[in-house]
C-alpha cells in the first residue's frame, strides 16, 4: 500500500493520540505527539521558574530555547515512544494537570513554535507517519494526503481527561478539568500563531458517542481509500 502522512488535529482530549498510536501501529508507521513535544517545553518552562499561575517569563524561555533538546524513544514495553527532555524520560511528569493549566499558554509563543514545526516537518520528509497536535494538516502538512479534525463536547473530553488522571492517581476535580479543557479551547483557537482551526480538506470526526473500535475503523478505511487512490 502507498505511504501517506496522516495529520490529525482537534481540541485536547479527543483521543487524537490514542487514534494516532493505533493507526501508527497497525500500518508500521512513525507516530509523533507533538503535544508531548510542547508539554515538555512547558515542564522545562515550570522546572525553571519561567511560568506560574500569574507570570509568564517568555523571552527568559525564549532564549533557552537552543538548550532544550526533546528526542521520542522508543519503549518496547509500552509499545510506543517516550518524550525526552534533555536526555531525561519526562513522559509521566508532562501528562499532568499542571502542565495541561499552561501547556496552550507555552504553545501561544511564535518562536516556541517555529522550533517544533521545522523539527516536525523534518520528521515527515519520508512520509509514512502519523502526526497529531493542533496545526499539523493547516502548518506542518498542509499538503498530507489525510487530514482529520477530531472533535466532541467540552463536558464528554473534561471526563474522558478526569478518568485518565484518576486512574494514574492524579485527584483532581472534575470541574477543574472541565475548566482547563474550556481554557484550552479558548486559547487553542484565539492565538495569533497557528490558531486551531478545520483544515478546508480535513474530514471532521466527532467521537462523542463513538467507541475507539469504531473510530478506529472510520479512519483506516479512509486510509486504505486514499491510498489506492495515489
Amino acid at each position: 500500500m502507498k505511504k501517506i502522512t496522516i495529520a490529525i488535529d482537534g481540541y485536547s482530549s479527543t483521543g487524537k493520540s490514542t487514534l494516532a498510536k493505533q493507526l501508527a501501529k497497525y500500518l508500521g508507521y512513525v507516530y509523533v505527539d507533538t503535544g508531548a513535544m510542547y508539554r515538555a517545553i512547558t515542564f522545562f518552562a515550570m522546572q525553571n521558574g519561567y511560568i506560574a499561575v500569574d507570570f509568564f517569563d517568555k523571552q527568559s524561555l525564549i532564549d533557552s530555547l537552543s538548550f532544550i533538546n526533546l528526542q521520542f524513544k522508543f519503549n518496547a514495553d509500552l509499545g510506543f515512544a517516550e518524550m525526552y527532555l534533555n536526555d531525561v524520560n519526562v513522559e509521566t511528569e508532562i501528562r499532568t494537570i499542571e502542565v495541561s493549566n499552561f501547556v496552550s499558554k507555552v504553545a501561544e509563543v511564535s518562536q516556541v513554535r517555529a522550533k517544533l514545526v521545522e523539527q516536525q516537518k523534518q520528521m515527515g520528509k519520508d512520509k509514512a507517519i502519523v502526526m497529531d497536535g493542533r496545526d499539523i494538516g493547516t502548518v506542518v502538512f498542509p499538503n498530507a494526503e489525510l487530514k482529520i479534525f477530531m472533535t466532541a463536547s467540552p463536558e464528554t473530553r473534561a471526563e474522558r481527561r478526569f478518568d485518565e488522571l484518576q486512574s494514574k492517581g492524579q485527584n483532581v476535580p472534575y470541574e477543574a478539568v472541565l475548566k482547563n479543557v474550556q481554557e484550552r479551547d479558548y486559547i487553542d483557537t484565539h492565538r495569533e500563531d497557528s490558531p486551531l482551526v478545520k483544515a478546508a480538506d480535513a474530514i471532521e470526526i466527532d467521537n462523542s458517542h463513538l467507541s475507539r473500535e469504531e473510530q478506529f475503523n472510520a479512519v483506516l478505511e479512509l486510509v486504505h481509500d486514499i491510498a489506492k487512490k495515489i
